[in-house]
């Protein structure tokens, strides 16, 4: 039991040897744009029609709200883990410190799930995009070619989803700054896109529509909560860039509430007109937003925001892998997965061998598999890892080895515990069988450790 919760010594974690430190490339308005180019995507081109139509109505904006203030307080605890222990691996690296090995094994397991599962699924969703944009420019991709397998419905392989995921896995074995850049370019667009659908559709709001505002309920306001949590994945993967930060003690704050601050205004913002243009009932389509300007004859607006949809996805994607694979380095610098996963290109100064082995494993489940019926996984795998960050900084305090000029939770010890009962009560939000499924995840996970990881830890 004891060598199950050995704990990393934190001049350990720092990793000072040379051949394994990512070069420092990113400020603070970097990590903004990484955060918001990750936030900003399915969350509010496709999840306001589907939980207002079918939970929250107009109230969704609450549901925003409430999602938001759970994610504002755990943001809050990765900040000061982020410029405290600047290192890559996010919640898993911070769990090593704190509550040891086979914890932070599992947290990273539950993170490893988010990261993949999220990018498959944002995958299929850009696919469907992509696919309506060139059938509005009459080019026509073989039915066989554009979706799972499923041969009652004649598809067998979702061609631009795998497409997409090697877009994206070539950008990042080309450097992180390079992908910073491409990532501000998406971003400004993605929110440009955003800006006009507000600024177009706002003279065309009934007020009428808002009428009743919350038709299901406070209880259907705290479902619809537990349902656009997938909005705001991703904020945390702003985390594991923390290595890579230039001045991570004053910039990791920064990136990681600000971003969340943005995002949240904007898809209250977005929420209000949406539900106000068309009545909630009606929304429930897959692309709500392009679907509101269709209803108020924009034709043009329609097709700018279903491009500024692709667009913003694939800066979802571009996050989603870039934590997936620091992730992945971070197990192996730890001895609990091969060596391949950490070593880096000697002239890209990435792990270019992780990010392909990512890449082809996540493009498998994006083409085969169909994942709607998984997605609440995803937000399983987040919740985990933000209980363990939550509870992490009671612990974290009372290490006196760390350095003192980092960022500090206010109002602790009050903030972090009230984060962790809100993580915890979100959780019991999710059906039963996102419970089962996550548990045959942890059951794999641990079979990986006990057989590969236990033995070879660095830490043996």
């Amino acid at each position: 039991m004891k060598k199950l919760f050995r704990k990393k010594p934190i001049e350990d974690l720092l990793h000072k040897s040379n051949n394994l430190q990512l070069p420092k490339t990113l400020g603070a308005f970097d990590l903004i744009l990484l955060g918001v180019g990750a936030i900003v995507g399915t969350g509010i081109f496709i999840l306001p029609g589907t939980v207002s139509a079918l939970h929250a109505g107009p109230g969704i904006i609450f549901s925003f709200v409430i999602a938001a203030i759970v994610c504002a307080l755990a943001a809050l605890c990765y900040s000061e883990f982020s410029s405290t222990v600047p290192v890559t691996g996010s919640a898993y690296s911070y769990s090593y410190i704190v509550f040891g090995e086979i914890i932070a094994w599992l947290v990273g397991w539950s993170l490893l799930l988010e990261y993949g599962l999220a990018t498959a699924a944002v995958a299929t969703g850009w696919s469907g995009y992509f696919i309506s944009l060139l059938e509005g420019l009459n080019i026509h991709i073989p039915l066989a070619l554009t979706g799972p397998f499923n041969l009652e419905e004649g598809t067998y392989i979702n061609l631009p989803a795998i497409f997409i995921i090697f877009v994206i896995g070539i950008l990042l074995t080309i450097g992180m700054k390079e992908s910073a850049r491409f990532n501000a370019l998406l971003v400004a667009i993605k929110i440009g896109v955003i800006l006009l659908f507000i600024a177009v559709g706002v003279f065309y709001v009934k007020p009428e529509n808002w009428t009743p505002f919350l038709p299901f309920g406070m209880s259907g306001v705290f479902t619809g909560a537990a349902l656009v949590f997938f909005a705001y994945l991703g904020f945390d993967a702003v985390s594991s860039a923390a290595e890579e930060v230039k001045n991570p003690q004053r910039s990791m704050p920064i990136g990681i509430i600000g971003s969340l601050f943005i995002c949240t205004l904007l898809y209250v913002v977005v929420s209000l007109v949406l539900t106000g243009i068309v009545p909630y009932s009606n929304l429930n389509v897959t692309d709500p937003v392009s679907f509101a300007m269709q209803v108020i004859n924009q034709e043009w607006a329609a097709g700018i925001i279903s491009l500024g949809a692709v667009i913003g996805m694939m800066t979802v994607i571009l996050v989603m892998m870039y934590g997936g694979t620091r992730l992945l380095m971070a197990f192996a610098r730890d001895g609990l997965m091969p060596k391949i996963f950490s070593q880096l290109s000697p002239k890209r100064k990435t792990p270019v061998k992780n990010t392909w082995i990512f890449t082809i494993v996540i493009s498998f489940f994006a083409g085969f598999v169909p994942l709607a019926t998984l997605a609440e996984l995803v937000n399983m795998g987040t919740l985990i890892a933000f209980i363990f960050v939550s509870a992490g900084i009671l612990n974290l305090r009372k290490n006196k080895n760390l350095p003192p000029n980092g960022f500090k939770v206010p109002f602790y010890p009050v903030l972090p515990i009230v984060s962790l009962v809100l993580c915890i009560f979100l959780i019991t939000q999710l059906s039963m069988q996102t419970w089962a499924a996550c548990g045959i995840w942890f059951i794999i996970g641990l079979v990986i450790y006990f057989l590969y990881g236990k033995r070879k830890s660095t830490l043996k």
